[in-house]
């Protein structure tokens, strides 16, 4: 695990930490960030380089759980009640035939996954400009609490009530009444085509703003001796609302469903996102859990928490002996280096016609650094790249929804025997990495671009070119 770990009280740090690291480090899980909270106390935390501390990180689904927060929020203070319908808000909005299914759905049922669509219904909205008319005008086959669907614009849909009916875009309302209290910069929220906040995705915060948001949960919706959200409205998010049981081969994803969260083993309550994004609370305990990762599939996440429950979970913290734990291993992002000579590479490469639109790739080698720029039919990346250590710059790249800037780190390296050049960008601020292979022979130039996750089917880039 190629990591750092920042101990703030090793005095306490026990043997089950120290299995608990050597079990994730055997099962090569990509996880980026990591915060293990008792009693509030901050226990342990790691960064695996290049990712660091008190950057944002994108979300996705555990988006969702801030925004039934906020739902919870906007009842405990009387702005619509859990039974109110969700075509009563949007009479503008409303397709010309409502269909009874479609009359008898509450915000409950948005908050529970259990709106009577039997599809994924994200394409068909997604596409669209206006979500919410593209929401009410899609069949809703079956009555509203017939059966748990996991479904994002259900979430979403959420997002535009408490638009509605506080005159705030969901970020505006939970600056005072959620992050301010968290100790949360304002956040980046991504929105639909009309600017509403997505709710179901789209949120970027800093780890340590995920552990203090179970931190709040744990405490029974109070951080810091300030209530954020009711008790009575948390006895309804984590507790089951829906059966989400049925098909389910996931330990904790098959415990029920509450209001944008997931029962787990033991009692244990979870919010998670794409990628293994992660919110964990383990009240008997007193254990909060926070985590960024890069996994392949969500499979993935559930090995994660299997480590976690056998090393940490069933684990009697009570009568522990004190047994400081040494760091995961520090490898350099820039230990592949050998030293050549790069400027005879520095040109213009123009590219044969390809189904990417890749058009050309100016290369320029000075000293230990490279300044590459590759020009698409409508757009450029450009990096810059240090041979001797990581740099950090800004960039444009897609978080949730749409290009966004946001941190970069990129390292280079060169496999001298087969005159490859190996450059690799991490978007620090996200879980994708994308490394670019240029392999070159006399004037011509291969380039094979790979990147590690999408939430599309992606496949590998490989172009041809040229020195112009």
């Amino acid at each position: 695990m190629t990591s750092e770990v920042y101990m703030d009280q090793p005095e306490i740090l026990t043997q089950a930490l120290s299995k608990f690291y050597e079990e994730l480090e055997r099962s090569d899980l990509p996880v980026n960030t990591f915060m293990l909270l008792r009693k509030g106390e901050v226990i342990t935390e790691f960064y695996r380089q290049p990712y660091r501390k008190n950057v944002p990180q994108i979300l996705f689904s555990l988006s969702k759980s801030f925004t039934s927060i906020a739902a919870g929020i906007a009842w405990d203070n009387g702005y619509f009640e859990l039974t109110d319908k969700v075509v009563s808000f949007f009479p503008d909005q409303l397709p010309s035939s409502i269909s009874p299914n479609l009359a008898k759905m509450t915000i409950h049922h948005l908050l529970s996954m259990n709106t009577g669509h039997n599809n994924n219904i994200y394409g068909a909205i997604a596409k669209q400009i206006d979500w919410v008319r593209a929401f009410l005008a899609l069949d809703v086959e079956d009555e509203p609490g017939s059966y748990y669907n996991y479904n994002t614009h259900a979430t979403y849909m959420v997002s535009a009530i408490i638009e509605k009916t506080t005159g705030e875009n969901l970020v505006d309302f939970l600056m005072p009444r959620l992050f301010t209290p968290l100790d949360i910069e304002r956040p980046d929220w991504e929105t639909c085509p009309l600017g509403i906040v997505a709710g179901g995705m789209g949120l970027s915060i800093p780890t340590d703003g995920i552990a203090k948001f179970g931190q709040m949960l744990l405490n029974q919706g109070v951080y810091n001796s300030r209530r954020i959200v009711s008790e009575d409205y948390l006895k309804l998010a984590l507790n089951e609302q829906s059966d989400n049981r049925w098909g389910q081969n996931k330990a904790d994803w098959s415990n029920g469903y509450g209001y944008q969260f997931f029962m787990c083993r033991n009692g244990c309550k979870m919010g998670n996102g794409a990628f293994g994004q992660l919110c964990f609370i383990d009240p008997s305990q007193e254990i909060v859990i926070a985590a960024t990762s890069s996994f392949t599939e969500m499979k993935k996440l559930q090995d994660f928490l299997d480590i976690i429950y056998a090393n940490l979970l069933n684990h009697d913290w009570s009568t522990d002996v004190s047994n400081i734990i040494k760091s995961p291993t520090f490898i350099s992002l820039v230990d592949r280096i050998v030293r050549v000579d790069y400027r005879s590479y520095s040109g213009i490469y123009i590219f044969e016609d390809n189904k990417h639109k890749i058009k050309e790739l100016i290369l320029k080698f000075e000293e230990d650094h490279l300044s590459f720029s590759l020009l698409y039919d409508d757009h450029l990346d450009e990096f810059n790249f240090n041979f001797l250590k990581p740099a950090n710059a800004k960039c444009l790249f897609i978080k949730d929804l749409s290009l966004s800037e946001q941190e970069v780190c990129t390292s280079a390296s060169w496999q001298y025997a087969d005159s490859k050049l190996i450059l690799t960008v991490y978007y620090i601020e996200t879980p994708y990495v994308v490394d670019y292979t240029l392999s070159f022979s006399g004037k011509k130039i291969e380039l094979h671009m790979h990147r590690n996750l999408s939430l599309e089917d992606r496949e590998d880039i490989t172009v041809i070119g040229w020195e112009g």
